[in-house]
């Protein structure tokens, strides 16, 4: 996979048109739902891939727990 397909292409200067707001938006509404998937995904790992990763049981928990708004500027 090229990394021209990985990320979008950069908007044009000035107003923004309502399909790239719509588009902006659709990306960040994927991004939080992979965001949160992955993290649920922890929470099914036994606890010996957890070790290997080196995480916990319950830093995965807290992981799992966190509110999206906290990842908005990540």
């Amino acid at each position: 996979m090229a990394i021209d397909t990985i990320f979008a292409p950069a908007a044009p200067k000035g107003g923004a048109s309502l399909k790239a707001i719509t588009l902006r938006g659709w990306r960040a509404l994927r991004a939080w739902f992979v965001l949160r998937q992955t993290r649920r995904s922890l929470l099914d790992l036994t606890d010996e891939q957890l070790l290997d990763i080196g995480i916990s049981r319950g830093e995965a928990r807290r992981e799992v727990s966190k509110s999206f708004y906290w990842d908005v500027n990540a």
